[in-house]
């Protein structure tokens, strides 16, 4: 059995909106990642973590369309860390696969859960990636260009990540233990020495931080 967390805690301060429940292609940016993995027939539960006023909107999108996956709202935490740890005592008991995921992160593909999904029961631990195709420079706090880097496999982080359960609970426990802050779990299983491996996501699934990532987007959807 697969569950899926969704993070979707955060304030979203910096978009000056909830840029969860904005729209994206005429739809709430939440409800699309939702339908990624209702429509994935790999993922056999959905836990949404999310803050009380939150998860209450979240219910009332849902509500509106078929999601007989979604078996709970969680309440999440001041951190992503504290939130991700508070799905994982959410998930189901004979689950043994956890996918997370970033509730922002609205254009991933049923397809590319299920490829993650594979790797991980291969490996116990793989992660949504894209190589970086971009010419990188390194620059000083002035913003003047000090060096090159070089890309050669260098890879842009994304979700889900996809772990064995009692590996991601390990990878957790570690988080908590050494009050490490991390921004996503190939960070925390990097604590405990476990390896990833990373899948290639043919089609960009950004997250939505700024509102220039909205428009982004939206022409990635439109393109489609």
């Amino acid at each position: 059995m697969t569950s899926a967390i969704i993070v979707a805690a955060g304030s979203g301060t910096r978009m000056g909106f909830d840029k969860l429940l904005a729209s994206l292609g005429g739809s709430p940016v939440i409800l699309r990642t939702l339908q990624a993995f209702q429509a994935c027939q790999d993922i056999d539960e959905i836990i949404v973590v999310s803050s009380p006023d939150r998860a209450e909107v979240i219910q009332r999108v849902a509500d509106d369309g078929d999601f007989n996956k979604i078996r709970k709202f969680v309440q999440g935490g001041a951190e992503r860390h504290l939130s991700v740890w508070a799905g994982l005592q959410a998930v189901a008991a004979d689950c043994d696969f956890i996918a997370v995921h970033d509730g922002a992160r609205p254009l991933i593909h049923p397809a590319q859960i299920s490829q993650c999904l594979q790797k991980a029961r291969e490996t116990g631990a793989a992660a949504s990636a894209r190589p970086v195709s971009e010419t990188l420079k390194r620059a000083d706090a002035s913003g003047r260009v000090c060096s090159g880097v070089d890309r050669n496999g260098l890879w842009i982080m994304e979700t889900p990540q996809i772990f064995a359960r009692s590996v991601l609970i390990s990878a957790y426990e570690a988080v908590l233990r050494d009050g490490v802050l991390v921004t996503d779990e190939v960070s925390a299983l990097g604590l405990i020495g476990h390896e990833v491996w990373l899948v290639d996501n043919p089609t960009p699934n950004p997250k939505i931080t700024w509102p220039p990532d909205l428009a982004l987007a939206e022409r990635l959807l439109g393109a489609g």
